[in-house]
């Protein structure tokens, strides 16, 4: 478990997965259209999700183009033609998702005591969607669109640091991504980070997490 000597100063968190479901196969079966079998399934949708991290690795571009390249890319690699207006449907379907159920409270008990910052890989016109379905006050609300770099590229994590005028032992940070998140900040020094286990990624040694199951464990660290 994370050791602090002081209060941390903000509670930072991704957004997408962590604290809104991460919704995204419905949208993904329906572009397929059974181009595939089921039992293809499970390998397509994990590479589906590798070309989306490789897709965030370069120059910044808008969200939508991300999931798009990301689709055609797959869909190349498994011999499907280029899918028109992918991009566009998964976006609709982002802005659409809402809260994990067992976010909303533990949330707001936070925000009510913390101030919670948001660094989410999105445009900034998904987050004024998503943050009012979580039901918390936030302090700051940082995108890729305003850093022009996507996590896990350093670029994003120093946006937030300038944005704030805050070093990385100003923080806590709760994320369900090690590759996005937990990694190139542990590079950056930040060290209070805790892992939402959400199930998306293995949680390994090596990095200094903390894990938790649910935001409320991390409010009993918190004294909450």
């Amino acid at each position: 478990m994370a050791e602090t000597n002081s209060r941390p100063k903000y509670i930072s968190f991704d957004i997408y997965g962590t604290l809104i479901n991460f919704d995204i196969d419905p949208t993904t079966r329906r572009l397929l259209d059974g181009r595939i079998s089921e039992e293809q399934w499970p390998t397509f949708k994990k590479q589906f999700r590798g070309y989306r991290f490789d897709e965030v690795l370069g120059d910044y571009k808008p969200y939508e183009q991300i999931l798009q390249d990301s689709f055609d890319r797959v869909c190349k690699r498994w011999g499907i033609g280029p899918t028109q207006g992918a991009g566009a449907a998964f976006a609709d379907a982002v802005r659409g998702w809402v809260a994990h159920d067992d976010v909303p409270a533990p949330l707001k008990l936070m925000g009510d005591n913390y101030q919670l910052v948001a660094l989410s890989n999105a445009d900034t016109s998904f987050l004024d969607i998503s943050i009012p379905k979580l039901g918390a006050n936030f302090h700051s609300v940082l995108t890729a669109e305003q850093a022009q770099a996507y996590k896990p590229r350093y670029q994003a994590f120093e946006y937030m640091l300038d944005t704030l005028n805050a070093k990385p032992e100003d923080f806590l940070h709760i994320s369900s991504h090690t590759r996005y998140d937990m990694h190139p900040m542990h590079d950056l020094g930040f060290r209070n980070l805790w892992m939402l286990d959400r199930g998306y990624d293995p949680i390994g040694d090596g990095y200094d997490l903390s894990t938790a199951k649910s935001l409320d464990e991390i409010n009993k660290y918190l004294g909450l």
